[in-house]
């Protein structure tokens, strides 16, 4: 066992204004395996975040709902802490940035910065609602960009042409809070004087503390020269005001970071036995490690380490950079159903589903994963039902029926055994360096050798023989323990599962007893563990995420409900779409795939297999020898059974109901259909 670490690992805070969605469940995820894993190893390892709560989007979305920002953030904190229980994060403390801690933190942090000159004034322009009497932030503002002249964009930077500007430098600018006309107006603002700062952070940003790529991207904000940055908003505003300086209050992004400091105090003030001064004073030797999206990279790699360090704290050990995440290969999208709320989520699937899935995807660098329906169900349904359940549901009935749940008094196979032991060292080094897809990978592999064994002793022939029943016993035996190895290495992405097999199994999976296997030791009846997920399960879900649209499609006894228009294409569009007569010269179902055949057509001489999902509707024998019609010219698709090289066109609601296209008589092979 490696020296016993102290860490403090905190993930971005949510904002308050709104539920938490998968987008937000990557973020708090990743960290949340990496803290399991930690905690798995024996290391002191305190896991903390919190709401922020401050800010202009607040105080109006407050005032539109009738209610105060005070309410508005309750009842936010109260749907994020349960939707967090609900995907099993499992935080020491998640608190909030509108708190006394982070108010005397926040205050303290600027004295010390002001005492030390790193605090100045300046009178600035500002575009204000004069019908709301309000200064507006950026986004509040929009208008025809000055670069291109694009309508409709915000008051920071074009969607069209990429420029960034001010506000008041938009054409035909208009207030998005009261719609009129914003007027110039001056006020002064308070700065945190950042170019002080320079030769530290330039020093610190290539100091092991941040991934590679992100420490060079940060090279682009020091070749445009470090700007001060505007720490002060103006009354009316939500947050905490600056001390001595009536009607002014600290901008969002100054108290959001030290909400951090703030929770762990809070935590610190639960359990006294924590030392605040030990994890945050200058020269700590216990590790700070923060996990946060690519979008606030600026604000927690050069503003957050200059802060700490001009205030006299300690800064990060490292910040790790993780990338957005699309659905269906595109951006969450509300109308399309992909913005899907994490409570929606929960009324769906199982939460460790998404774990797994997001596991499976991530690793240490700063990519973008996407969520994709049918990789989706299939890898759920083949790695942790096909392949990992599928070995103690395979086994355990054996030790049960003949031997009273005992498994065997020795380990028949013991190089075998530590093979599988052995292999925990680089599962190991994947958990640690967040390479958790790399993980998974070698787990499955494992999976699958486990399997292999379990289909060559095939304890089903043998336990039909008195004779073999010691040896069906350490067969058996055997695939219990590397199960129960198996979901040790899987215990920090899917907690609620090793709870439930340390239930089964009458033992804790921890990583060091994983070195020593089970035996002659009783285990209870084996009990489902996980249900295979259907594809229609997660288009439920996706359906319940849509927002001011049209019901979903379907095909009823009544009236027909017509099909909303999602997004238009041109006849160009359409007339690349090469549509083909094919004729089906095989067909044969999918191995663990209940609606997918594996076909191959011949589209005029040109074979190619395509894998189609009209299982429920057709056998294989029906389809061979007919015409059909396909997509010839679509890309292929790589797909977990093999490589799809086009599509057959179908209709109908689906399931048993659907039906192939067959084109007239007299139509051959490679003709076109117009």
């Amino acid at each position: 066992m490696t020296n016993k670490r102290k860490l403090l690992v905190t993930a971005a805070l949510p904002y308050a204004n709104g539920p938490l969605h998968l987008g937000h469940m990557v973020e708090y995820i990743q960290p949340d395996i990496w803290v399991r894993f930690q905690k798995m190893l024996g290391h002191t390892c305190y896991f903390v975040c919190g709401d922020d709560a401050h800010g202009t989007p607040i105080m109006l979305r407050a005032e539109k709902l009738g209610i105060t920002p005070e309410q508005l953030i309750a009842e936010s904190y109260q749907s994020h802490i349960a939707d967090l229980n609900g995907f099993y994060i499992g935080f020491d403390n998640f608190h909030t940035t509108h708190s006394p801690e982070n108010q005397s933190l926040a205050n303290e942090i600027y004295q010390r910065l002001l005492q030390q000159g790193d605090i100045t004034k300046r009178t600035i322009k500002q575009a204000f609602d004069p019908i709301k009497n309000l200064f507006l932030p950026d986004r509040y503002v929009k208008g025809d960009c000055p670069k291109c002249g694009a309508n409709d964009q915000y008051g920071d930077s074009c969607e069209v042409c990429g420029a960034t500007y001010s506000p008041l430098d938009l054409k035909n600018p208009i207030s998005v809070v009261s719609g009129v006309t914003p007027i110039e107006k001056e006020s002064e603002h308070y700065f945190f004087c950042l170019d002080h700062y320079e030769s530290f952070l330039k020093e610190w940003t290539k100091s092991g503390h941040l991934q590679t790529e992100i420490s060079n991207k940060l090279d682009e904000w020091f070749t445009a020269g470090l700007q001060q940055w505007d720490i002060s908003r103006d009354a009316p505003y939500f947050g905490f005001e600056i001390p001595d300086s009536p009607g002014k209050y600290f901008y969002v992004w100054l108290d959001a970071p030290i909400g951090y400091m703030a929770s762990f105090k809070n935590l610190c003030t639960q359990n006294p036995k924590i030392s605040f001064a030990e994890f945050w004073s200058k020269g700590s030797e216990t590790e700070l490690i923060h996990f946060i999206g690519k979008d606030i990279v600026y604000f927690h790699a050069l503003f957050w380490p200059a802060m700490l360090e001009g205030s006299h704290y300690r800064t990060p050990s490292n910040i790790y950079v993780h990338g957005f995440l699309t659905v269906n290969g595109k951006k969450m999208s509300k109308s399309r159903g992909t913005f899907i709320t994490a409570s929606t989520y929960l009324k769906h699937l199982d939460p460790e589903y998404c774990r797994y899935y997001f596991a499976s995807k991530l690793g240490s660098g700063t990519e973008d994963i996407d969520f994709n329906a049918e990789d989706f169900v299939q890898r759920i349904n083949s790695d942790l039902v096909g392949k990992l359940v599928n070995i103690a549901s395979r086994c355990a009935g054996f030790i049960t029926k003949l031997f009273g749940g005992k498994l065997a008094v020795q380990c028949s196979k013991q190089n075998l055994y530590q093979e599988f032991v052995i292999a925990g060292d680089l599962i190991r080094t994947c958990y640690e360096e967040r390479e958790y897809n790399s993980a998974i990978r070698e787990i499955m592999r494992l999976a699958d050798v486990a399997n292999r064994y379990i289909d060559a002793q095939k304890p089903w022939i043998l336990a039909k023989s008195p004779q073999n029943l010691l040896e069906t016993q350490e067969v058996c035996s055997m695939g219990i323990n590397m199960f129960r190895i198996l979901v040790t290495y899987l215990k920090p992405i899917l907690p609620q599962l090793a709870e439930n097999v340390e239930r089964f199994l009458n033992t804790k999976l921890t990583w060091e007893d994983r070195n020593m296997p089970l035996i002659n030791h009783t285990i209870q009846p084996f009990k489902p563990l996980l249900q295979r997920v259907e594809l229609n399960e997660v288009i439920a879900m996706t359906d319940a995420s849509k927002e001011n649209i049209p019901p979903t499609i379907t095909l009823t006894d009544g009236p027909l409900i017509l099909d909303p228009i999602r997004e238009t294409i041109s006849i160009e569009d359409f007339a690349k779409i090469d549509l083909r007569i094919a004729k089906i010269v095989n067909a044969e179902p999918v191995e663990d795939a209940h609606k997918l055949l594996k076909l191959t057509v011949d589209i005029g001489g040109d074979l190619r297999t395509v894998f189609a999902g009209i299982k429920e509707a057709y056998t294989a024998e029906d389809l061979i020898g007919k015409l059909t019609v396909v997509v010839a010219n679509l890309a292929p698709r790589k797909m977990r059974f093999g490589l799809s090289e086009g599509m057959v066109l179908a209709a109908g609601p689906g399931g048993k109901d659907l039906w192939i296209l067959e084109p007239h008589t007299g139509a051959t092979p490679g003709m076109r259909v117009k």
